[in-house]
């Protein structure tokens, strides 16, 4: 069976074909460039790599880096991390969920607060359970955004008890992001098929 062509998380140049199944870069200069670009940004390369980024209004209005209306649903409304960040429309930045892969999002409301950091007891056992994962702070200073990878096609709102809600989205919508890792989680993407599956038989 032919393996697939891979390219350097850095310079996006094909990786050799002497090199390792896990490795990322397809040189010792581009691994040092790439981490010294992950120390200034927590964003896991899974997510700046993909070209579905849009620029969002304060009210968390996509729109492309032109300004223009964005669309969850129409690739040609995206752009690349570099374009996205580089513009400065908007407030700030937006991921696209797509069904091209398995990156997905859980969306914690009002359990973290913004003054003292503290994180609710329910929303630190998701924290925990959801492993090591990439975990930012919402726009409001509110809440969070897990992300991670599992087969979701469908997104669901599941309603606690106590008012407050988990969303897990896997396509057709976007995520505002805002770069604050919260606590020391990774930069990486981790499987969180096991979370979402005690999240749903929880509420079921």
């Amino acid at each position: 069976m032919m393996r697939a062509n891979r390219v350097c998380d850095w310079c996006a140049c094909d990786m050799p074909l002497a090199a390792r199944s896990h490795a990322r870069t397809c040189s010792t200069r581009c691994r040092v460039a790439l981490h010294r670009a992950a120390k200034n940004n927590p964003l896991p390369a899974e997510l700046t790599t993909c070209d579905r980024w849009v620029r969002r209004s304060s009210t968390k209005v996509p729109l492309t880096v032109a300004g223009m209306a964005a669309s969850s649903t129409d690739p040609r409304t995206w752009s690349s991390y570099k374009d996205a960040a580089a513009s400065t429309v908007g407030a700030g930045l937006g991921f696209v969920l797509s069904d091209v892969d398995d990156i997905v999002c859980l969306d914690l409301d009002h359990c973290l607060n913004p003054l003292t950091g503290r994180l609710a007891p329910w929303a630190a056992a998701i924290v925990r359970d959801a492993g090591a994962t990439y975990v930012e702070v919402s726009p409001s200073g509110g809440g969070l955004h897990i992300w991670g990878r599992a087969d979701v096609r469908h997104g669901r709102r599941i309603r606690r008890p106590d008012g407050t809600a988990v969303e897990i989205y896997g396509t057709g919508r976007y995520i505002a992001m805002t770069g604050r890792r919260h606590g020391n989680t990774p930069s990486v993407l981790a499987d969180v098929r096991g979370v979402i599956s005690r999240l749903t038989v929880s509420a079921a």
